[in-house]
């Protein structure tokens, strides 16, 4: 094995993965196993977790299931009693889930922008809180957190959507800090326009996907796959000496 792949290799790694049972959240499972580590896959949905954790171990990887809404303190929680007592410590933290809702500003209730910020912002702060502790004193440890161009830039009726990845943003760049001296790194992802289940609306329009694809530089939608081999990466010793910053992976959207 080359010096390369040695870095890059994750056996006898733990990785937990939030929103894991579909789109950019699958992929980077998927990737993590494919590099050796042991995954946890986390979603509210059981029967999605199931086929990606028959997928994983058809494909000789090890994974198990665990069904929680990680925006409820009291799921997050028990979610870690749970990983701990199946699985152990977690070496590797991806908070990946998320939701969007778009409408104009004016027309949010109340109840739909907490639950934005509650899914794409409170959960990072509940799981990190809980898992940043199976990583102290190891000399090593991963989190991930799934920001988005939106955090850099902006469309309309994505307000809420908007406000929260930017404040996760924020919290990369703070937790960083407070955990760098540990051998702890805490990287952002920010995905652009990737034909996943969020985005269908506008894929499955052919006239709202051209003039969408026309945007995108590369002319064309990302494909998960360049999310997962991003995600190992940067969970990997070779990437030990990148902490508190965010990676744009967006085919050009944010350099025009």
């Amino acid at each position: 094995m080359s010096n390369l792949m040695q870095a890059q290799n994750l056996s006898g790694k733990t990785a937990l993965i939030t929103g894991a049972s579909k789109g950019l959240g699958k992929a980077m499972a998927q990737a993590l196993s494919a590099a050796g580590a042991t995954t946890a896959l986390v979603s509210r949905d059981a029967a999605k977790l199931s086929d990606v954790h028959a997928e994983i171990c058809g494909a000789g990887g090890k994974a198990e299931v665990f069904v929680a809404d990680v925006s409820s303190e009291a799921q997050v929680d028990q979610l870690e009693k749970e990983v701990s007592a199946r699985l152990g410590k977690v070496q590797i933290l991806i908070n990946n889930a998320g939701i969007n809702v778009r409408r104009n500003l004016i027309d949010f209730t109340l109840e739909e922008w907490q639950s934005v910020i509650n899914t794409n912002l409170t959960s990072v702060f509940l799981m990190s809180r809980r898992f940043v502790p199976h990583m102290r004193g190891t000399g090593y440890g991963r989190i991930l957190c799934m920001t988005s161009i939106m955090s850099h830039v902006s469309l309309p009726q994505r307000s809420a959507y908007s406000a929260s990845k930017a404040a996760v943003l924020g919290l990369i760049r703070a937790l960083a800090l407070e955990l760098a001296a540990e051998g702890i790194t805490v990287n952002g992802i920010s995905p652009g326009p990737f034909a996943t289940e969020m985005n269908m609306a506008i894929v499955n329009n052919p006239e709202l996907n051209t003039q969408f694809v026309a945007n995108i530089p590369v002319g064309r939608w990302g494909k998960v796959e360049d999310i997962g081999s991003l995600a190992g990466f940067l969970c990997s010793d070779a990437a030990a000496f990148i902490t508190g910053t965010d990676i744009l992976i967006d085919g050009g959207w944010t350099a025009r």
